[in-house]
């Protein structure tokens, strides 16, 4: 079971994630979303897509655009659409 922590808190935990590029992509319902604020940030991926980001945050501190997702990942991407990843200090297990 993969699980992604930050300043000591679990925010997401799954059977069910998908690695690509050495991520672990977590199913949005298996993460904690009271700890994720949607974030203007995008960057662009020439083979996934266009990520939109999320800033984490935990008991008062933000993580800024430390989680990121694909609403409308490319074809070849397919199968993280729905998914949420984690960087920044985030600490994923699996």
């Amino acid at each position: 079971m993969a699980k992604a922590f930050w300043s000591g808190q679990l925010i997401a935990e799954s059977n069910a994630c998908v690695v690509v590029e050495g991520n672990q992509y977590f199913p949005a319902a298996a993460v904690k979303q009271e700890f994720l604020k949607p974030s203007p940030h995008t960057t662009v991926c020439p083979w996934k897509g266009t990520a939109h980001y999320y800033h984490v945050e935990v008991g008062g501190m933000k993580n800024e655009n430390a989680a990121w997702h694909y609403p409308e990942p490319s074809d070849a991407a397919k199968e993280i659409r729905g998914c949420i990843a984690f960087w920044k200090g985030v600490r994923v297990e699996a």
